[in-house]
């Protein structure tokens, strides 16, 4: 008999032990997957570092992107609320180097378009674009950039919200180097396509010229979105999209863009 009750005393630590790591497995499970849906959200990005000369050519295969984490494109809360998704998905990379930060995306896209001829223009009225905003954390200003399929740009600075659409934010001088690639054939609405791919280098000694730095040292907020136009899709005008996701589709929504995270 106290054999038997021995071996229940026995058995019944066994389990106890077993349920407390089972618990402790179960914890860290759900710590990963809100870590997962986190990053998932894209609240903080990560900025790979190169190890190797990225050649702006519009095709991501240089070794720093297959390393990149990729952020998905999301439709702002208040659509998405409403049963809107991305009806063509796109990614969105990150990289920098000792020069450059580096920008590059891949956009499925059935009926690409990009109309504006020059740099330096809202292109967002011409057709599909990449649009990157990137503000040091705590400051009203912020760069504004672009880049088309046809491999044209545009980058403006404005010193903060209230001053968006005056002349001399569009006669900023910037050596912001854009290349991209259609997978298709660009401005023809006849055929269907497959997607464009983008590469965005922006000088880091413009970021800093205010006196910031653009490493782990530095502060940075970042959103990248996406006019969408073309025939297949079931907008009126261009579809947007964006990450991280806001609440809504107002892409100076400045507190809401996510913090980036420089990877050494």
């Amino acid at each position: 008999m106290k054999k038997f009750k021995s071996q229940k005393i026995i058995h019944t630590a066994i389990l106890m032990v077993t349920v407390g790591l089972v618990g402790c497995a179960t914890v860290n499970a759900n710590a990963h997957n809100d870590k997962k849906k986190s990053d998932d959200n894209s609240n903080v990005m990560c900025v790979e570092q190169a190890q190797s000369t990225i050649n702006v050519d519009g095709i991501l295969d240089e070794p720093v992107w297959k390393n990149a984490k990729a952020y998905k494109l999301y439709r702002a809360a208040n659509r998405e609320k409403g049963g809107e998704t991305v009806a063509q998905s796109g990614e969105v990379k990150l990289a920098r180097d000792t020069n450059y930060f580096y920008v590059g995306i891949t956009f499925n896209d059935l009926d690409v378009i990009a109309e504006g001829k020059e740099n330096q223009l809202k292109h967002y009225k011409f057709g599909d674009i990449c649009e990157v905003i990137l503000t040091p954390e705590n400051k009203t200003w912020y760069w504004e950039m672009y880049a088309t399929p046809a491999g044209k740009n545009s980058c403006f600075f404005i010193p903060g919200t209230a001053r968006v659409g005056l002349p001399s934010m569009m006669e900023y001088q910037s050596e912001l180097k854009v290349a991209s690639k259609v997978n298709g054939t660009l401005n023809d609405w006849r055929d269907k396509d497959v997607s464009w791919t983008a590469e965005m280098a922006m000088p880091i000694k413009e970021l800093t010229a205010h006196g910031e730095k653009f490493n782990a040292e530095g502060k940075w907020k970042i959103l990248v979105a996406r006019y969408n136009f073309g025939r297949y899709l079931k907008t009126e005008g261009a579809e947007l999209s964006m990450t991280p996701q806001l609440s809504h589709e107002n892409f100076h929504l400045l507190p809401e863009f996510a913090s980036l995270k420089f990877i050494e």
